[in-house]
């Protein structure tokens, strides 16, 4: 137990049970259908990274119960979650779907993928809209350590896909692009 749970409470036993060592079938078919996710990293000191992903649903490829491969996408080149997991092979990913109020995480160990690769060299660019310089760099085969649906709070707390928000948003900009 850690220190918040021995202060707040242990969670549930429904909430722990989601939690397992490997991808449900509905955590694969949420993966298939999402064309977004966050991605998380830290360096061997612990120094964090968060980066965004995307494509069209299924760019991310389920390879069975226990494995994924995310595809790398040419983007800014700073690489910083490579970076990290040249020290340390753990990640996180956050799957989501525009208008779904859930979210499929995944936390797992990596190896890097490059062409030349099996894995890798059966990949497809899949992105709308792409532009010139859109092209698959490498990917990560990430084995799977545990996988679970996740309660839809925060999307409630933030309304994050609520249709007025976003018009909003749209019609005023809360901040300006730089």
């Amino acid at each position: 137990m850690n220190e918040s749970q021995t202060i707040f409470g242990e969670p549930k036993e429904r909430t722990k049970g989601k939690v397992k060592p490997f991808m449900s079938e509905w955590i694969q078919d949420f993966i298939q259908n999402s064309p977004f996710l966050v991605m998380s990293t830290s360096d061997g000191a612990g120094n964090c990274d968060a980066s965004p992903k995307g494509g069209q649903p299924g760019f991310v490829k389920v390879l069975n119960e226990t494995q994924l491969v995310l595809p790398d996408v040419a983007g800014n080149k700073l690489f910083q979650s490579y970076e990290n997991t040249e020290s340390n092979p753990h990640i996180g990913l956050i799957f989501m779907i525009p208008g779904m109020n859930v979210t499929a995480r995944v936390n797992g160990r990596l190896r890097v993928l490059r062409k030349g690769e099996t894995d890798f060299d059966r990949l497809t660019l899949q992105v709308f809209n792409p532009d010139e310089n859109a092209q698959l760099l490498q990917a990560m085969l990430i084995d799977v350590d545990e996988a679970y649906s996740h309660c839809p709070r925060a999307f409630a707390f933030s309304k994050l896909w609520d249709c007025e928000t976003i018009q909003k948003n749209l019609d005023t900009p809360p901040i300006q692009l730089k």
